[in-house]
């Protein structure tokens, strides 16, 4: 086995969720871990929350609370997947509790069931603990049930506790107004973040290490850099995966360490296999479940550091050399407006093809200069995005802006998202880069002219 030419034991970067290999150096989970223990031994909380992205830990934070309780005081139930109905839940939760599967499918017989075994546990001197993991998948309906289930309690003490782990979608619907009562309810809410520096990173990979036998330098120091890079800034579970992988390649060639090129390697090549590659087999497809699906983040105002590094489009038709500003028509749209919003919605934009004038805006530009006729409220704007290091001017011509003051806001999104796509296919070399995530960029822009829209919204109403 791979592992056994480093003189391991065991793998040491098994994407499962195993307590052993539990590193104490992930400060987020630690807390989350902690503070969700307090709310079942000491708290007596009917609801504890822990949410963080994919690939952060949380189904190893609940292994690891698990197997820090005294297993005799509780009767656990643990939920892997919530996405059914409510009696189907019930039916679960209570056949974990009891060992016997349930075959009544009412859920008054079943809500009378859960009752009668938390006051049989309490009467045993244990207590009740529900623990539902990926509960981002729960149906909003199914919320308000369980948010009913938590009535179920005495005047003196919570009969059990809940705990629910999930992406931050449920985070959203958790923190929505229309769902304060539950909300009120949340004895301790924690998120789990990244790894987010090469020190943590290294600490992270190297315990992992000396769990799995290691007593020797596998990874070098100038790997970390490159590792968190590689792995979107710290994901433990991408981390993982370039680092077993590292490991297989390393055992191929006979290597005594681990450079820092073949992590970058390793993580490139799953960047194109599942970046790149796959972005450029359905934009639209993809653009438009953006549209749908993504959320919505307003861009801060912060003034970008531009640099002066990016050549510019090929054969622009104007350019001023004392403000170092091009300006292109655009070709033909691959990505229309038509192609983005669906009939049912508000008419696609008028002209915007042909009113575009992309901009970019590098080192040493200079604003330019409106003539006093250019004050009216009838004017073409620019909205300015950061995208890494660089700044873009993306033109709002007046016909859009007008047209998004009286939209909802839902068709501004959508709007909004036909300029960013636009802009992008004018200017292609915003993605070309090996950093860069065409995705994230085209979000970037869309939420800035999504921001600038709702402005011009706020405006037009005073």
């Amino acid at each position: 086995m791979y592992y056994e030419y480093w003189g391991l034991k065991k793998p040491p970067f098994d994407n499962v969720p195993d307590p052993s290999m539990y590193v104490d150096s992930h400060l987020s989970m630690e807390n989350a871990i902690a503070e969700t223990l307090f709310a079942i031994e000491e708290g007596g909380e009917s609801i504890s929350v822990i949410v963080g992205d994919v690939g952060l830990g949380k189904t190893l934070s609940l292994r690891l609370i698990i197997d820090s309780l005294d297993q005799e005081k509780y009767r656990i139930a643990f939920i892997t997947n919530p996405s059914i109905t409510f009696v189907q839940l019930t039916k679960e939760i209570i056949g974990q509790l009891t060992g016997q599967p349930q075959d009544n499918n009412r859920k008054v017989d079943l809500l009378e069931t859960f009752n009668r075994i938390l006051f049989e546990t309490i009467d045993e001197g244990r207590k009740v603990l529900i623990f539902i993991d990926e509960a981002n998948a729960i149906a909003p309906a199914n919320l308000e049930n369980l948010r009913l289930l938590t009535n179920m309690q005495d005047d003196q003490r919570n009969l059990f506790t809940m705990v629910l782990a999930g992406q931050t979608e449920l985070a959203k619907r958790l923190e929505h107004p229309s769902r304060a009562n539950l909300f009120q309810r949340i004895g301790t809410y924690n998120r789990i973040e990244k790894i987010n520096t090469p020190e943590m990173v290294k600490s992270y990979v190297e315990t992992r290490l000396k769990l799995a036998g290691s007593d020797r330098v596998i990874f070098p120091d100038d790997v970390f850099e490159v590792l968190l890079e590689q792995s979107e800034h710290g994901v433990p579970r991408l981390i993982n995966k370039i680092c077993k992988l590292s490991l297989k390649a390393g055992e191929t060639n006979g290597l005594k360490q681990i450079p820092g090129d073949m992590v970058w390697q390793i993580g490139e090549r799953f960047q194109r296999v599942t970046g790149s590659s796959a972005r450029k087999k359905a934009p639209e497809k993809r653009i438009k479940r953006e549209l749908k699906e993504a959320p919505v983040q307003f861009a801060q105002s912060e003034e970008p550091v531009p640099v002066d590094h990016l050549e510019p489009l090929p054969e622009p038709e104007t350019f001023v050399s004392q403000e170092r500003v091009f300006s292109v028509d655009p070709p033909a749209a691959v990505i229309t407006s038509e192609a983005l919003i669906e009939e049912t919605d508000p008419p696609a934009v008028e002209d915007v093809e042909e009113k575009m004038r992309p901009r970019l805006v590098f080192e040493k530009a200079e604003p330019e200069r409106p003539s006093p006729q250019n004050h009216s409220s009838q004017e073409d704007k620019t909205v300015d995005v950061e995208i890494g290091d660089i700044k873009a001017a993306v033109p709002l011509p007046f016909q859009v802006i007008r047209q998004a003051r009286s939209s909802t806001s839902e068709h501004c999104l959508k709007l909004a998202g036909v300029m960013a796509a636009q802009f992008l296919k004018e200017h292609p070399q915003l993605t070309s880069s090996r950093f860069s995530d065409p995705v994230e960029v085209w979000s970037r822009i869309r939420e800035s002219v999504l921001h600038r829209f709702e402005e011009e919204k706020r405006q037009s109403l005073m």
